[in-house]
């Protein structure tokens, strides 16, 4: 395998760029994005992005800088993908709904130069604009579709335009080794890692999505999976790339979901099974006569959920991954025997997780020696991957690399089984992250902010089930003698100190924690009394 620059002549190196480059000339009328009244043929979008780019560098901004975006589902998101890039820069798409220090941390840490911020979410970015390490200038997106009035502050994104020129840029690079973009993750201790993502892994796990989702030049994708998230599971580069039509969305409500499904006849969308469930259950929600494929992710869909969504005319994609693995990495590939299954029985094969995608490496289950596991859908091991869909590492730690590759494999965190017929199954997590509408959350942070509040002696937080958000956070606080708080009172303070959505939804005040005799919280007591009944695969076994 050759490592560094591509320098055999009879190969070109591998880059998603060369998906724009490509339908701009194939696909040059037909429409590519969607957004509102706003609408862009392949031509025009491809146009935009070599403007930002040439901008970008008329700005200052070198080979291998990097530039983060803190943008909703909107066109400039999306051209942001190719954009960045084509200016030979590292994209850092920003979580919109992380807190003002989690913002600042990223943007320092990934010693970002430049900042493209919606104007709504200025006010994230206000209280830490000048004091920003490395951010030389931040540019302010206005969306009319906004609600509010935000105005944002600094270099507006027509100004950035206009120093952009139309002069044509290479749609390729000289490494496909090298960082495409860099994506943030908290995991479960404390500070974000940033998760390196290269050009021949984006553009090898974009035919992932093309296969497995079964896109092509008719489809018309909407955009309810956050593109800050793994790049939206690549898939600006994949549906770019056959030709389809993105529908963007800045705000994921049912009510909007099924107004755009109506208006553009949408035939696919990605997104955490929370939402699957608003889409399900929206007022406006009717059985469809054609079939709208959902890809989802985050936590397996339930049987019931599944059979619900194909009685409503959709087609269940289910697929499994992390960050570090571009997303998704492994999927349920159906088979056509499970046709003959009664239905309950194969919506609950269609739960699994299931095996590599068709361009991933085999997904393992190994014990502690890095041995296979048995194929007996009851002894559980790590689920571990390598290959051209695993991160290059993480941006400025080598220790947490290594750590992460021991072995010569990635490893996920995740427990499973593999059952007879090759598919894998989540069974546990080996740390508590909880998983909340598709976001991971971190025990150990929200442990820590309710700590901080001076009436909180100890605390521990375990996942407990949410209809809506498939489970949320709910903390067990202990409070200092002779003290009093009230538990939306330690919500409140929650919410001051880190990103509003992984505060606690419940807290419940006990007078102790169940701990081992060395002290450790034995946090499986408090996880097996929330969800006793109801079915927690992370408790079995």
């Amino acid at each position: 395998m050759t490592q560094g620059a591509t320098t055999d002549v009879w190969t070109t190196p591998l880059t998603p760029l060369a998906f724009l480059g490509r339908s701009a000339e194939v696909f040059a009328e037909s429409t590519a994005i969607v957004y509102g009244d706003r609408r862009h043929t392949y031509a025009e979008f491809a146009a935009e992005a070599t403007r930002v780019a040439n901008a970008l560098a008329a700005s200052g901004v070198e080979p291998g800088d990097r530039v983060a975006y803190l943008l909703p589902n909107v066109p400039e998101m999306l051209v942001a993908h190719f954009a960045v890039p084509l200016a030979g820069a590292v994209l850092v798409a920003i979580n919109t709904r992380l807190s003002t220090e989690e913002v600042r941390y990223i943007l320092d840490h990934s010693a970002a130069t430049v900042l493209v911020v919606d104007a709504v979410l200025y006010e994230t970015v206000r209280p830490v604009a000048d004091e920003l390490a490395t951010v030389r200038e931040i540019v302010t997106v206005v969306d009319p579709a906004a609600p509010g009035d935000g105005v944002g502050s600094g270099t507006s994104y027509a100004d950035l335009l206009a120093r952009g020129s139309d002069a044509p840029l290479p749609w390729t690079v000289g490494d496909e080794r090298g960082t495409i973009t860099i994506n943030y993750t908290s995991g479960t201790t404390g500070n974000p890692k940033g998760v390196e993502y290269h050009h021949r892994g984006a553009y090898l796990n974009s035919f992932g999505e093309i296969v497995h989702s079964g896109h092509t030049a008719d489809s018309v994708y909407l955009w309810t999976l956050p593109m800050f998230h793994c790049n939206g599971w690549c898939t600006p580069w994949a549906v770019t790339a056959i030709g389809g039509t993105h529908v963007c969305l800045r705000e994921v409500r049912g009510d909007r979901i099924w107004q755009l499904i109506g208006e553009h006849g949408v035939t696919h969308l990605n997104g955490a099974p929370t939402v699957v469930t608003t889409i399900m259950n929206a007022p406006e929600a009717v059985t469809l006569d054609y079939r709208l494929t959902i890809t989802t992710a985050g936590a397996p869909p339930s049987p019931t959920t599944i059979l619900q969504m194909e009685r409503m005319g959709f087609r269940i994609v289910h697929v499994y991954g992390l960050t570090e693995t571009y997303g998704p990495y492994a999927v349920n590939q159906y088979q056509h025997a499970w046709d003959d299954l009664d239905g309950e029985e194969r919506a609950r094969l269609q739960a699994r997780q299931g095996v590599g995608m068709v361009c991933a490496d085999r997904v393992r289950v190994v014990d502690e020696q890095m041995a296979d596991v048995p194929r007996d859908g009851a002894t559980m091991g790590e689920i571990v991957m390598r290959g051209n869909n695993v991160m290059k590492g993480y941006h400025r730690d080598e220790e947490k690399t290594a750590e992460a590759f021991r072995g010569g494999w990635f490893h996920s965190g995740d427990l499973g089984v593999v059952h007879p017929d090759g598919y894998v199954e989540l069974r546990d997590r080996a740390k508590d992250v909880v998983i909340s509408g598709g976001e991971n959350i971190s025990t150990v942070e929200v442990e820590q902010a309710i700590v901080s509040h001076d009436a909180v002696l100890e605390a521990a937080v375990v996942g407990v089930p949410d209809e809506k958000w498939g489970e949320v956070c709910k903390a067990f606080a202990v409070l200092k003698p002779g003290r009093s708080a009230e538990p939306q009172e330690l919500i409140d303070h929650v919410k001051t100190r880190i990103a509003r959505y992984k505060a606690p939804k419940y807290v419940e005040v006990v007078d102790e924690l169940p701990k081992t005799s060395t002290g450790k919280v034995q946090k499986f007591e408090l996880r097996e009394k929330e969800w006793a009944g109801r079915g927690d695969s992370r408790i079995q076994g």
